[in-house]
């Protein structure tokens, strides 16, 4: 069974390969949409809005740095920056500013080093396990930025939800209630992409390399024809 073995672990060995070159470019187009989301929800201005059953006759949104009103009636948006950073604000809005640019600096860092781990930029050499390290770094930080993303995101909606629900349940209406807002969306979307994005990096790549490492040192035993019987 010598030449059916080698063939089938040729055939395993060329699967292997493919599917480990694919898993980088796969990790690096969501971790491209990770970066975006997280660096749009940063720096955009509609963490919360204002609900539908609220008596306004203009959409407020609120961000993590200034606050915008666009009128229902002839769509003019004015913004208003919220005040110095060294001033004092809600725990909410520091924390949630301190945990996305974290988020967003190590999401940048890890797309750029994913770069480098890609088969198609030659700055790094081609051997195997070069790649794949840089690989797994990217990944790893990937799932590092993830972490605060996913917690300054959670932390800002279960606030404004929290918020809206004192205020019902004491039946205090001020004539304006906020609820999520995109941005919010946006970034909890970006950090579940980045630990998606980082474990496919991470643990898929690693097992995938080792199995091809594997593969290639595996040695397979010459075919040694049978003997014909004696006439």
């Amino acid at each position: 069974h010598g030449p059916e073995l080698g063939a089938v672990c040729v055939s395993v060995n060329v699967s292997v390969g493919t599917m480990r070159e694919a898993l980088p470019y796969v990790g690096f187009l969501m971790a491209s949409v990770a970066v975006t989301f997280l660096i749009v929800a940063t720096w955009t201005d509609c963490w919360m809005v204002n609900s539908d059953d609220s008596l306004e006759v203009s959409q407020k949104c609120r961000g993590l740095w200034w606050e915008c009103v666009t009128s229902t009636t002839d769509g003019i948006r004015t913004c208003d920056n919220h005040d110095s950073i060294l001033a004092e604000h809600p725990l909410k809005l520091v924390l949630t500013r301190a945990v996305m640019i974290i988020a967003d600096i190590l999401a940048g860092i890890a797309f750029l080093i994913l770069i480098l781990g890609l088969d198609c930029i030659k700055l790094l050499p081609d051997q195997l396990p070069g790649k794949a390290r840089v690989c797994f770094l990217a990944g790893v930080l990937l799932l590092l930025a993830g972490v605060p993303g996913l917690v300054g995101s959670l932390w800002y909606a279960v606030d404004v939800y929290v918020e809206r629900s004192t205020l019902l349940a004491q039946d205090v209406f001020l004539g304006v209630q906020y609820e999520w807002g995109w941005s919010c969306w946006l970034g909890m979307a970006g950090a579940l992409a980045c630990l998606l994005a980082g474990s496919l990096l991470t643990c898929c790549l690693h097992l995938l390399t080792v199995s091809l490492v594997a593969l290639a040192t595996t040695r397979i035993p010459p075919h040694r024809p049978h003997p014909l019987p004696p006439h």
